[in-house]
């Protein structure tokens, strides 16, 4: 995962927490914008989320946020 996404993750899974607290979900789509402005860098968050770790569609904040930071 290229460093700039693991960055975006960290960011946005700290404002999520941050705002509503521990348990907050969130799913690989909270780290894009409502439109597709970068198909490549989605396709890479995807692949992560779905196919590398089999993730639910929605998980907590703080498991993702310890993935990223532990790669």
């Amino acid at each position: 995962m290229r460093a700039s996404l693991r960055a975006k993750i960290i960011e946005t899974c700290n404002k999520k927490i941050a705002a509503k607290g521990d348990n907050v979900g969130l799913s690989f789509y909270a780290f894009f914008a409502n439109k597709n402005d970068d198909p490549e860098l989605l396709m890479e968050a995807a692949t992560w989320w779905i196919q590398t770790h089999q993730l639910d569609h929605f998980e907590k904040a703080i498991k993702i946020k310890e993935m990223v930071e532990a790669m």
